[in-house]
């Protein structure tokens, strides 16, 4: 039996890959940071709730220590942040955002990787964006990787620092299958459901790289058409 840990899980693309994985067999553990809203969703599909909130060092401490075992890690909680251009977000704009989407990250990480190094076939997926990408905003026009990239300095810096921290973990834990996935402009909560994507075609990437095999890719960055450049 597998063990799936997915942190902001009771919506959006978290819910649908807890659901997706509930139905191949996985026994998952629904992260919520609102002990009702967590439980409220993992009833629906099957899932075991599990309060988590990434920004607290004790709550994150907490839900490592309940678990016995686990295998696959989906680091999916995240937040917009400031909508501001360049020039215009503030240093507390990213701190507000990264204290989400990195530093959460970085305390689930550390607190679960004694349990996933315990795996017979340890997993973590970083769910990322195109929008972190360097390699895209650097070019002359970014729309030409993603017609819907935006500039977005504060959400987009804290997903380029997880696309570096995965390839970090990555090389230092070779035994454990470590990726960032980019589900595409999905229409959930987050954007206010203006994306052209479901969060099924989303969770695609998520799902596909969470059951990935001991000979699956590590290091890398992915979306559901291939790999995606730094």
């Amino acid at each position: 039996m597998t063990t799936t840990l997915i942190t902001g899980a009771n919506r959006g693309l978290g819910l649908e890959t807890a659901r997706r994985l509930v139905e191949i067999g996985h026994t998952v553990m629904l992260g919520a940071r609102d002990p009702r809203r967590g439980a409220k969703a993992a009833a629906e599909i099957g899932a075991v709730p599990l309060v988590l909130d990434v920004t607290r060092e004790d709550s994150v401490r907490a839900a490592a220590e309940s678990l016995d075992g686990l295998d696959v890690l989906v680091n999916n909680a995240g937040v917009p942040g400031a909508v501001l251009p360049p020039g215009h977000a503030s240093p507390a704009d990213l701190l507000a955002a990264y204290e989400i989407n990195l530093f959460g990250l970085v305390r689930v990480l550390n607190a679960f990787l004694p349990l996933l190094e315990s795996s017979p076939n340890p997993v973590v997926v970083n769910v990322s964006s195109r929008l972190g990408s360097i390699a895209s905003a650097a070019k002359p026009d970014p729309a030409t990787d993603d017609p819907h990239w935006i500039p977005v300095p504060v959400y987009s810096s804290s997903k380029a620092a997880l696309n570096m921290l995965t390839a970090q973990y990555a090389r230092a834990f070779p035994a454990m299958r470590i990726n960032s996935v980019c589900p595409g402009f999905t229409a959930t909560d987050f954007n206010r459901h203006r994306g052209v994507q479901t969060v099924a075609e989303g969770a695609e990437i998520i799902v596909r790289m969470a059951t990935t095999g001991p000979a699956g890719p590590t290091g890398g960055f992915f979306s559901r058409d291939g790999e995606v450049a730094w």
